[in-house]
């Protein structure tokens, strides 16, 4: 019988409640974001998410704004999935989700990430707890323990 080896555990890694995070598979090399440990899923701000089909499978594309000025960046990226996730106000809504890597202090992984309107909140993108799972993080009281700017 053999068992598969188990991987090793990471490094700790502290981090605050807000930090910057990179999502290279979307081209964003830097988004401000507030870690929200009482959210299941992470969700990222999207202009016009537009469903259509490409090569047979379902794809988004939508519009991502990450400075008050200037022109929106458009993304396509194939859908994951489409959830019900309650929104701030605990109102269950009809999301899509996508898989994209996430860069946080320098280590990357695979996260599930919903796209919602987020112009009326302080934030463009939520780190949810279920994308710090099996990571080896904790997160400190103190904002931007990472990347102090």
């Amino acid at each position: 019988m053999s068992t598969k080896p188990k991987k090793p555990k990471p490094q700790l890694m502290v981090i605050g409640w807000i930090e910057h995070i990179a999502l290279p598979d979307l081209g964003i090399p830097d988004i401000r974001c507030k870690i929200d440990t009482g959210a299941r899923t992470s969700a990222l701000h999207a202009d016009d998410i537009e469903r259509f089909g490409k090569d047979g499978e379902d794809w988004v594309r939508f519009g991502l704004r990450l400075k008050s000025h200037g022109p929106a960046t458009r993304i396509e990226v194939p859908i994951y999935d489409i959830r019900r996730i309650k929104n701030t106000g605990g109102i269950p809504q009809e999301r899509i989700v996508i898989r994209t890597t996430v860069n946080l202090g320098g280590r990357e992984w695979p996260i599930s990430v919903s796209l919602t309107d987020r112009s009326r909140m302080k934030f463009p993108m939520i780190v949810g707890r279920s994308a710090l799972k099996n990571q080896n993080i904790a997160v400190h009281t103190r904002h931007a323990n990472l990347t102090r700017r």
